[in-house]
């Protein structure tokens, strides 16, 4: 069998595969990026149909390059997002083979990575995981497959008519969660949304966009506070236009909202009894930015206009003070339910001792145990940006001078 041999294997080509490649490109450094379907997979089938960026055109991109014929301050859709991917790769001349999958990663006795894809054997002195955080779909083992209903993953929801008549139960008030409960409720289906835990940003303050705030907060470079404590489930929406998300708006509009999921019994869904205190613990993070914002700027001595309205937050729902704690699935009507509950890793191709004992990459910013081991592009690789384009895009960078001085 013939080995073909390269300094550095770079296995994924999305955001941070991209990004991984420009820098080694720029360092002169012999790379080549496998990508097991497509440029930007995750773009184009691992979303839905509607979905734009959560963060306006300006920010959600790489430094070097704008998106051209998308207002600045817009949320680009995702299409156009994978467009700007491929313009990307063109103008740095990335060396991709698309439709390799990497079966397994060894170590070889002399240090370099042996990688085995399906089209033939790789020897190299590096490999980067590039393969982002949204591995694999979650889905909780909570409701049985007798219980008769549609259950999806949100990675695999695309629009509403993809799914039966009926009722819709959304899983999750994320990011993800909330923009698809919304599309569904405009689409006229009925619909629940557990909400559990959360964030809540506002999309715009005093004539600034949220991610500008988070930047001059000093949040996007925040580090992880602890092993496991790296996600935190954030309610934000670019669609439409952007807007801060209200779960007292989805509620006045005929949402049904309950708390987290806990189970099923006896053809009932039943919830916690935390819908109150999760929608307030909401609302006490989304006015501790305009907090910390009001107090950046006063101390700075910026003048922006003010925007007292956005403290205004009013009553909780009915459904909130008097929780729903079972949904009898036959009575309401609920047909599907689609499960917004996040990815877990999964790194069952890389076959190198490089793992705490539960599972999780074992490194330092990316720098992995094993020496010639890296990673980017995961959540709170370095900080909390890492996972974004343009965090993903400075991870590289750094990363990228580490494997220059190792040779």
């Amino acid at each position: 069998m013939s080995v073909e041999t390269i300094h550095t294997l770079i296995v994924g080509g999305g955001q941070a595969g991209i990004a991984m490649s420009e820098h080694l490109s720029d360092r002169g450094i012999d790379h080549l990026v496998l990508e097991r379907d497509r440029l930007a997979e995750k773009w184009r089938t691992g979303r839905w149909d509607s979905l734009v960026a959560n963060g306006p055109a300006w920010h959600d991109r790489f430094p070097n390059l704008s998106f051209e014929g998308v207002d600045p301050y817009a949320f680009a859709p995702k299409d156009r997002i994978v467009e700007y991917f491929e313009d990307y790769a063109r103008r740095i001349r990335m060396p991709i083979r698309c439709g390799v999958t990497v079966n397994a990663v060894t170590q070889l006795p002399d240090g370099r990575f042996r990688a085995e894809t399906s089209e033939g054997v790789f020897e190299a002195r590096n490999i980067v995981s590039a393969t982002g955080p949204f591995q694999k779909p979650v889905i909780p083992p909570l409701v049985p497959e007798e219980a008769g209903l549609v259950q999806i993953h949100s990675a695999d929801y695309k629009n509403p008519g993809q799914l039966p008549e009926g009722a819709v139960l959304v899983v999750g008030a994320g990011s993800s969660g909330v923009q698809i409960a919304d599309e569904l409720l405009r689409a006229g289906r009925k619909v629940f949304l557990s909400v559990g835990p959360h964030d809540r940003p506002p999309i715009r303050y005093r004539g600034r966009d949220f991610v500008w705030w988070l930047g001059v907060l000093g949040k996007w470079d925040m580090p992880v506070m602890a092993p496991g404590t790296e996600h935190v489930t954030i309610a934000v929406s670019g669609a439409r236009g952007g807007k801060t998300v209200d779960f007292r708006d989805l509620a006045a509009r005929g949402m049904g909202l309950v708390g987290r999921a806990e189970g099923w019994r006896d053809g009932k869904l039943t919830f916690a009894g935390d819908l109150a205190a999760n929608i307030q613990a909401g609302d006490a993070n989304y006015l501790s930015v305009l907090d910390e914002a009001d107090a950046y700027l006063e101390a700075n001595g910026i003048d922006l206009p003010q925007e007292p309205e956005a403290r205004k937050i009013g009553p909780l729902p009915a459904c909130a003070t008097t929780p729903v704690r079972e949904l009898d699935v036959k009575a309401e009507g609920i047909a599907s339910i689609i499960w917004a509950t996040g990815y877990a890793l999964d790194f069952s191709w890389l076959q190198v001792p490089a793992f705490d004992d539960k599972g999780r990459p074992a490194h330092d910013k990316g720098v992995a145990r094993v020496p010639g081991l890296y990673f980017v592009g995961m959540s709170w690789l370095s900080c909390r940006a890492s996972a974004f384009i343009w965090g993903a895009w400075r991870d590289a960078r750094r990363l990228a001078g580490h494997i220059a001085e190792r040779g």
